[in-house]
Formats: structure tokens, C-alpha cells, sequence
């Protein structure tokens, strides 16, 4: 008998730990990774890239950079949305990659055996030499250039016994350990978290470090801002310059090498190198307090935007975003509807809510807000998420607050949310355009280019992103 109780209590104890056991067990048939069949039913690519001056920035309230401009290039390729995420920690930006938490790391990242093992790389995007960031003797301007040099390390030789700081698990770091293997000699390396290569930069023109390295045509775009730093000896060969993508999504490599072959040679590939890497006005940017790495604003009317923003209890970007949208926060501008001013509001709507064509740019911005609450008023009972509630404002405000309305009427009637903008009403404004809608009894506004107000939407949601991501 107590044979048999021990055998029930052994049995019952194993069945438990199975139970356990299988509630861990990774199901075989669901995919660990993503790959562009996956990307493509999601229907947006996600990038990850660093913020500096020439990767990704907001000037004047526009997204900008030259990662920027090729990933942009590269989503409408794949025909999908872009999400952008920033980071200018190397390593968290590997680890983002591996967990499938981005598609891409579009860095301008040196290939290295290492890297390879671990990840997958583009076809090379360019090639760089990594060169020492050093500061000028004071007084370099009025000294003889023979003196000048004479000053500056011009030897890989000369490093042996200097503290130079670089970015943590950087390229760098691995070049500089290199370099005191061929010389037999030591390099006080100090690997800085949190700090990007451009920053590093200016902390060399300000005299806080010595030295510090990174690619050329980062370093050459950077003496634009800082003239007293000098960027012309170099550490390395040239090496190439790529993207990194996980090695579980050969079809998305696939993909993105078949584009690099038309972009990298292409017009449009010039335009963009020497917009970030060649153009002089890369200086007026960086001196700007309209360059988001600097002076953070988004426009001259911040002030006005974020004091409205607070009677509408919006995030002053998302309101900000709105306008930019509208006017590119050009107060002169007119529509061929007859919209007008920074706000675009139609004169029967702006002097409904105190203003018109002669109001200051602040009043206008005010009857802009009390259009946008009168909307929320409307919608507020029936939609009370209120971050989903500002997509059907956002489509109000640019259509029409009754093209709307049927697209809800719409939505409600062939079994989706009327209450969920994405995938739901979104998609019945966009076809209000087909008869097989507009014609519906259910539709009291009849015809409407539903195609504008879902770009609108998708396009103030997205910029609003980006500025959260940026911008305080």
C-alpha cells in the first residue's frame, strides 16, 4: 500500500512538472524571427539609426539626415511605412537588432569579422578611413602652418603613451587595440558610454579631451563647425561602410542589396551624400536654434504652440506637427480652396472662432485650437481613447468633420470598430472615393478624395513620433 501511494505521488509530481514544462516549450511552427514576408504584413520597416548632425536630426521642423533620406528611399522601394528609432549606443542598438525590436540598423557601421559572425551586412553603403580628431595649438591662425603641424600628431607612432577616448564597442576601439599590437607599444583607450561620435568631437574643440577618432567624412564635417580641430591623420585604411541586418532575415538582406545596386550609383544617392557630407550649409544647420541637437525648436512659434496646446490638453509636438503639416509654419500661405495663414483655416471656420486674414499668427493659432476642440466636443462621448480620438480629430481638421462621421457610419455597418482609426475607419475614408461607398445610404456628405486625409493622418502621426523622439 505504501508502495502504491509513493508511485501516485512520483506520478502525479511528474505530470505537474511536464504541465510546467510545457508551458515553455517554444511552439515549432511559430517563427522566431522576422523577416520581409513579416515586415510586409506589418507594413512598416523599422530602422534604427544614430542622431547627429548627418545620420538623423529635425531642422525647422522636417526629419532630416542622411540615414534618413536612404531608409525613406528604401521603405517606398518596399512600398511600407518607416518607423525610426534612435540610438547611439552601439551596443544597444546590436541588442535591439538581435531581439527583433528593429529590422535594420542603418549606422555607418565598419564590417569586422566579429560584427559578421554575429549579424549580417549590406552591400557596402561607402567606405571611410578612421582619423584622429585633434585639436589645433591655440593660436593657430596666426601661426606659420609649418609651426602648426609641427604641433599636431602626424605619426600613428606618436600615439603610443596618449588617452584617447572613443565610443564604447565601437570600431574605433578595436582599430586603436590593433594599432598597439603593430607599434608593440600602449594607447590609453576610455571607452565613453552614452556619448556619440560627434560629441566626443566637441568635447576635443573645447579642450575637455585630447583626442578622439572617427570616420572621415564624419570628421570632415565636423571641422565645419569646429575649425580649430584638425581631422587629416589617418588610422586606418579605407574600410567599408554598411548596414546591419539580422541573420535570420535573408529575404529582407535580399531585398535592400537588390535596391543598393540602383541607389548606390544613382543621381538622387549624389544628391543626398552631398547634401549631409559636402554642403557648406551643414554650418548654418549646426549654428541654428532651429536644429533639434541644438537649440530644440521646432519653429519661431513654439511658444504660442505650446500655450494653446495646454487648452486642448494636447502634446504640444502632435500640435506643433499639425501645423507643419498644414503651412510649414509659413504664416503667407494660401490654398487654392482659400485656406490661409499658419493654421490653414477656411475664412467661414477662422472667423468662427476669431479670426481672419489680417490676425496675428498667435490668434490664429488660438482659433486653430478652438477648431480642434470643437471637434473633440463632438467625437469625446463615443471615442473616449483619447490618443485614438486625436487620429479622427487629425482627419477632421484637414476633411471635414462629416466625411468622417460616414466613415464611421461606414465602418460600424461592414463589422469594423468605428471607434479605431488604423485598419478600421481609416480605411472607409480612404474608399470614400468608390461608388460602392459614397453611394451608400449611410453616407449624408457624399464624394470624398479620401486618399489626402489618410496620408495627412499617417503623416502627423509619424512626424509627431519623431519629434517626441528628439525633441522636449
Amino acid at each position: 500500500m505504501q508502495k502504491i501511494k509513493c508511485n501516485v505521488l512520483i506520478y502525479i509530481f511528474l505530470l505537474i512538472v511536464f504541465a510546467y514544462g510545457c508551458k515553455n516549450i517554444v511552439n515549432p511552427l511559430k517563427k522566431p524571427f522576422t523577416d520581409l514576408p513579416d515586415i510586409q504584413k506589418r507594413g512598416k520597416l523599422i530602422a534604427l539609426t544614430d542622431y547627429n548632425s548627418t545620420s538623423y536630426f529635425i531642422y525647422r521642423g522636417a526629419p532630416m539626415g542622411y540615414q534618413y533620406e536612404l531608409l525613406q528611399n528604401l521603405a517606398q522601394h518596399l512600398e511600407l511605412d518607416l518607423e525610426i528609432v534612435v540610438n547611439n549606443n552601439l551596443e544597444e542598438a546590436f541588442s535591439a537588432l538581435d531581439n527583433h525590436q528593429c529590422d535594420i540598423v542603418a549606422v555607418n557601421l565598419t564590417v569586422t569579422n566579429e560584427r559578421q559572425e554575429l549579424f549580417n551586412f549590406t552591400n557596402a553603403i561607402g567606405q571611410t578611413r578612421q582619423v584622429l580628431i585633434q585639436r589645433k595649438p591655440e593660436n593657430w591662425q596666426i601661426m606659420a602652418s609649418y609651426n602648426v603641424e609641427k604641433a599636431l600628431l602626424r605619426n600613428q607612432l606618436e600615439l603610443a603613451g596618449k588617452t584617447i577616448h572613443v565610443m564604447k564597442n565601437s570600431s574605433f576601439v578595436t582599430r586603436l587595440k590593433n594599432l598597439e599590437n603593430e607599434m608593440g607599444d600602449s594607447i590609453h583607450i576610455v571607452e565613453v558610454e552614452n556619448y556619440e561620435a560627434e560629441q566626443l568631437i566637441g568635447l576635443v574643440a573645447e579642450g575637455k579631451i585630447d583626442y578622439t577618432v572617427t570616420d572621415e567624412d564624419v570628421a570632415l564635417v565636423n571641422q565645419t563647425y569646429f575649425p580649430n580641430i584638425d581631422v587629416y591623420t589617418a588610422i586606418s585604411f579605407p574600410q567599408k561602410q554598411a548596414w546591419a541586418i539580422n541573420k535570420n532575415s535573408p529575404k529582407l538582406l535580399a531585398e535592400v542589396n537588390n535596391w543598393l545596386k540602383t541607389m548606390k550609383g544613382s543621381a538622387l544617392h549624389a544628391v543626398i551624400y552631398n547634401k549631409y557630407f559636402r554642403n557648406m550649409k551643414a554650418k548654418e544647420r549646426s549654428e541654428s536654434d532651429y536644429l533639434s541637437l541644438t537649440g530644440g525648436k521646432i519653429s519661431s512659434y513654439d511658444n504660442y504652440i505650446k500655450k494653446y496646446s495646454k487648452q486642448i490638453d494636447w502634446d504640444w509636438r502632435l500640435l506643433a506637427s499639425l501645423i507643419y503639416q498644414e503651412s510649414r509654419f509659413n504664416t503667407k500661405i494660401r490654398s487654392w480652396a482659400g485656406a490661409f495663414g499658419i493654421m490653414q483655416l477656411m475664412p467661414q471656420t477662422a472667423q468662427r472662432f476669431g479670426a481672419n486674414k489680417k490676425s496675428s499668427v498667435e490668434t490664429q493659432i488660438k482659433a486653430g485650437t478652438k477648431f480642434i476642440k470643437w471637434i473633440d466636443k463632438q467625437l469625446n462621448d463615443e471615442i473616449t481613447d483619447k490618443e485614438e480620438r486625436q487620429k479622427f480629430i487629425l482627419a477632421s481638421y484637414n476633411v471635414g468633420l462629416g466625411h468622417v462621421l460616414d466613415a464611421r457610419r461606414l465602418a460600424e455597418a461592414n463589422g469594423k470598430d468605428p471607434n479605431i482609426w488604423t485598419d478600421n475607419v481609416d480605411f472607409f475614408l480612404l474608399n470614400k472615393s468608390n461608388p460602392k461607398y459614397y453611394n451608400s445610404d449611410l453616407v449624408k456628405y457624399g464624394y470624398c478624395r479620401g486618399e489626402e486625409t489618410f496620408n495627412y493622418v499617417k503623416e502627423v502621426v509619424r512626424r509627431y513620433e519623431m519629434y517626441k523622439g528628439v525633441i522636449n
